[in-house]
């Protein structure tokens, strides 16, 4: 099986800045796309910016322009750096990944717990 583990949360003024980490282990045979979610309190979860293997990236317009999304493929990692920060950004941001299982050779959607990002006004 495949964890992720998600790291660099916390409380930030806003305007501030943010970087949260995910680190993948456990039995890795192939990670595909690697992203980034987020879910407010009463909110759904919602897709903040997502990457390929090959370092394609796609953001939420919510924060294009502010966020940055990168991995290294080579230690199967994913980070978020967050810039511009706004309270309406306060959220639990959820690391996502799509894991290689085998005999199926199939992808299996593996989510991490969550950090919490608060950005105060």
């Amino acid at each position: 099986q495949v964890q992720l583990v998600e790291s660099g949360g916390g409380l930030v003024q806003s305007g501030g800045s943010l970087r949260l980490s995910c680190a993948a282990s456990g039995s890795i045979i192939s990670i595909k796309n690697m992203a980034w979610y987020r879910q407010a309190p009463g909110k759904q979860r919602e897709l903040v910016a997502a990457i390929t293997s090959g370092g394609s990236t796609n953001y939420a317009d919510s924060v294009k322009g502010r966020f940055t999304i990168s991995r290294d493929n080579a230690k199967n990692t994913v980070s978020l750096q967050m810039a511009s920060l706004k309270p309406e950004d306060t959220a639990v941001y959820i690391c996502n990944a799509q894991s290689l299982v085998v005999p199926s050779y199939r992808y299996l959607e593996v989510w991490g717990q969550g950090t919490l990002v608060t950005v105060s006004s």
